[in-house]
């Protein structure tokens, strides 16, 4: 949709393929930050789809829970359902005249003298340009025999009734009290066919394909919804398969680029939805260009991207998984769960205000004082 924003008349030349039909389930814990919706906003495109305004964030360590709200009206982002939202935003971008073609599997990829020809399930598609935004497990990506990273990410979930113990429904919460595993538990408050209910899950990132954690996500996730009174066996694990992620490497050669998940993803969290958006907001104007040059090395493609919001965004978060999940987890924890500056810093950049410089220094002192408590 950036593209045809950049340059409205390549929308009846734009083809979308998905191999899914939609509406279709994904998991996804939901969460969106307002960054997100601006980007989406700055084309003239509203996504309405039920959802829960979020207005605070609380977090869980060993040694405390804190709970930090946003000061004002506005939201700083909301939890969606990804059957409902992906399906909306599908139908925005058809709306605008570009094809959407769904139930198609490409197959394969083929280089001709004047661009190139995609097998489908549904016969050949012929195109000058390529955008491999087809997520982590990225066809396309393995087509270029890029390597998939080191890192493997699980992630299991399951809708629950709220429960008593539950923070405010405006709050998304994040579990950091099993120190022993390389990631988090999540409590977000969603709505399921119009019923308010809790997303409740685990992520959780193995480095190296064969390598087990201590304990299986889905078991992790059994006995947080056991400590809230719940029966796991009562309800449907949904999970991902464990998966390569290639940690933020924005990719482009001749008349192909990668884009969103395919290209980078959030170690940290796990994030996704608000990347591939901002993704989308700098790939779309360069391909304009680049089209209206008949430019189709896009040779420029990584430097543009990594100078962009999002290629900054993926660059810091890809170096933070050593602090949060590694020997550094004891001061990022203190300095989670006692820094309101780093919260509310965070809660600005999520929502896509202006961060206060007066926050990031404070939050800086915090990590000084966390480091030094720690050490003691």
């Amino acid at each position: 949709m950036f593209l045809c924003a950049a340059d409205p008349q390549l929308s009846e030349r734009t083809i979308i393929l998905d191999k899914a039909r939609f509406p279709r389930d994904k998991i996804c814990a939901g969460a969106v930050g307002d960054r997100a919706m601006r980007a989406l906003a700055s084309i003239g495109v509203e996504v309405n789809v039920a959802k829960v305004a979020i207005q605070a964030l609380s977090v869980s360590t060993q040694e405390t829970t804190r709970r930090y709200v946003m000061p004002g009206p506005t939201p700083i982002g909301r939890v969606i359902r990804r059957r409902e939202f992906d399906a909306a935003v599908l139908d925005a971008a058809a709306q605008r005249g570009v094809c959407v073609r769904t139930g198609v599997r490409v197959k394969g990829i083929a280089r001709r003298p004047q661009g190139l020809t995609l097998q489908t399930s549904e016969g050949e598609v012929s195109a000058s340009l390529v955008v491999g935004a087809d997520g982590v497990g990225s066809f396309v990506r393995r087509w270029l025999h890029l390597p998939q990273g080191l890192l493997y990410a699980q992630a299991v979930e399951v809708d629950t009734p709220i429960h008593p113990s539950d923070p405010p429904r405006d709050t998304l919460h994040f579990d950091l009290t099993a120190t022993t595993m390389r990631g988090y538990g999540w409590d977000f408050p969603t709505i399921v066919e119009g019923q308010p209910m809790v997303c409740r899950g685990v992520y959780e990132l193995v480095r190296g394909a064969g390598q087990a954690s201590e304990m299986d996500v889905a078991d992790r996730l059994s006995e947080r919804l056991r400590d809230r009174g719940f029966n796991p066996d009562s309800y449907r694990f949904k999970r991902f398969a464990e998966r390569g992620l290639a940690i933020h490497e924005p990719y482009g050669c001749d008349r192909v680029v990668l884009a969103g998940e395919a290209a980078g993803i959030d170690p940290v969290l796990g994030e996704g939805i608000a990347q591939a958006i901002l993704y989308g907001q700098a790939i779309g104007p360069y391909l304009a260009r680049a089209v209206a040059d008949r430019n189709f090395s896009l040779g420029g493609y990584e430097t543009a991207i990594r100078g962009s919001r999002v290629g900054l965004d993926l660059s810091i978060r890809g170096r933070l998984p050593r602090l949060f999940y590694g020997r550094g987890r004891p001061i990022a924890e203190r300095w989670l769960s006692h820094s309101p500056s780093l919260a509310l810093a965070g809660m600005h950049y999520f929502a896509g205000q202006r961060v206060p410089r007066a926050k990031l220094a404070r939050a800086s002192l915090d990590l000084i004082a966390a480091t030094l408590a720690s050490v003691r």
